[in-house]
């Protein structure tokens, strides 16, 4: 009968540095942003920014870009 081999854990080498996030830690800002992002974009906000043709043009490209 063999004798039972005794493994050691796993320990991270010391110049290595392990960083584990929750799913959420990055799904949330991905939303966040996304939600805004589609808030600046909406149609509905199209008139609000008629009086600064900057923003107008700049909300006008994003909805080109994201039609494509």
């Amino acid at each position: 009968m063999a004798a039972p081999t005794h493994t050691r854990p796993h320990r991270p080498s010391p110049d290595t540095v392990e960083i584990r996030l929750p799913w959420w830690a990055i799904a949330l800002p991905a939303i966040a942003f996304a939600a805004l992002l589609l808030l600046m974009a909406g149609p509905g906000q199209a008139n609000a920014a008629a009086g600064d043709p900057g923003v107008g043009r700049v909300v006008h490209q994003i909805q080109q870009t994201l039609a494509r």
